[in-house]
């Protein structure tokens, strides 16, 4: 085979040659952060492949290239939202390893004026719990996000959707967490395409009662709330959502399968962005960001719109598995030594998954040094059975 391209696992077991680029299709720089919107992206941590430790044991976390590459999304201007769903959380990282994350991650963005916001969740609970336990493990985590000088996301709750028994559980739990947060924080609303477990969320399977309880809680604390973060792979429903907003309230679009289009908005507004498929774009996204500051959607959307294509294939089903595809696409481009995750979750995709999502990236110019790359990926391709 040619060493100039890569031998690609193809459909019925067969394999076809990938011809890679052989230079970057630009050089993104660093700058500073947008200033038409606000931008989070969601990162992902990397594991320690050196430890000793078993796919359900707490994670091994390398400390150092996990910091690394929150610096990185940092110099292109982007901020963080840390210890979500991308970073694991509750799929391989338990709350005492977030909570080191949090305080790890805070103190760097200190230091290096980042902007930085982490996820307060319940995860540390063991089912079943009682709505003041739920309660009681929000306000837990909430306080160490704030001691650590972080601005808070209120995430979604696999325990209090497992103990609410009516959309008033929801109103009250929710209150009284807002009324206790010492600055705004942001609401998230993830939908059960990420989390199963979060099916009927706000009290309702049905999706416009739902949304009737989460406007209700912003409603009675709009001072409290500095947005919201709406997974739910629906761009229709999130523009609706975002139109009843009060004042002041942003929507931060969580829709990996829409953002260019929420983001550039409409006549009636826009949504900001808080998003797992930046970690993999940063750069570009940044690029794009600043472009759309100048007030040329059309070019924003020249960069952003191709990149679609590879963030709906990393999120495609079962979506919250795509944490896979952005930590392989993290080894390929250089920002780590390794294709390890914590829990093991590096096999949750298959290797014709991780070739696709390859080649999709390799074609939008991603890697930095495409023969970087294309060798690591022959590596992987060949410890799976395909020759190279």
């Amino acid at each position: 085979m040619d060493t100039g391209t890569v031998t690609l696992p193809a459909e019925g077991g067969a394999t076809r040659a990938y011809t890679p680029r052989t230079e970057p299709a630009r050089t993104c720089v660093g700058g500073p952060p947008p200033t038409s919107r606000t931008v989070l992206s969601a990162a992902h941590v990397v594991a320690d492949p050196r430890a000793d430790v078993s796919p359900d044991g707490p994670a091994a976390v390398d400390w150092d290239a996990t910091l690394a590459f929150r610096r990185h999304l940092w110099a292109h201007g982007l901020g963080v939202a840390e210890a979500m769903d991308t970073a694991q959380r509750g799929m391989g990282l338990d709350w005492a390893g977030a909570a080191e994350l949090i305080r790890r991650s805070a103190a760097e963005a200190k230091a290096v004026g980042g902007r930085i916001a982490c996820g307060a969740g319940t995860d540390q609970l063991t089912l079943p719990a009682s709505l003041p336990q739920v309660r009681k493990a929000y306000e837990e985590q909430l306080a160490l996000v704030e001691s650590a000088g972080a601005q808070a996301i209120l995430m979604a709750s696999r325990a209090l959707a497992a103990t609410a028994a009516s959309p008033d559980d929801y109103l009250e739990t929710y209150g009284h967490l807002l009324r206790q947060a010492s600055e705004p924080v942001i609401l998230h609303w993830l939908g059960p395409m990420f989390d199963p477990a979060l099916a009927g969320y706000w009290g309702s399977a049905d999706l416009d009662a739902a949304t009737d309880t989460f406007l209700e809680v912003i409603a009675a604390h709009p001072d409290k709330v500095d947005g919201i973060k709406v997974s739910l792979l629906d761009a229709d429903r999130e523009i609706a959502l975002r139109r009843r907003l009060p004042d002041g309230v942003r929507c931060y679009t969580g829709d990996d399968f829409h953002y260019p289009e929420l983001i550039a908005g409409d006549d009636h507004g826009f949504s900001h962005a808080l998003l797992g498929v930046f970690d993999p774009l940063g750069p570009l996204a940044a690029e794009a960001m600043r472009v759309l500051d100048t007030g040329d959607v059309e070019a924003f959307r020249a960069l952003l719109d191709p990149t679609v294509e590879l963030s709906r294939h990393l999120f495609q089903h079962p979506t919250r598995y795509y944490k896979t595809g952005v930590v392989l696409l993290a080894w390929l481009a250089g920002h780590q030594t390794h294709f390890t995750m914590v829990g093991g979750l590096q096999s949750a995709r298959s290797l014709p998954h991780l070739a696709r999502a390859y080649e999709l990236a390799d074609g939008l110019g991603l890697f930095p040094d495409p023969h970087l790359a294309a060798s690591r990926m022959r590596a992987l391709l060949t410890v799976h059975g395909v020759p190279q």
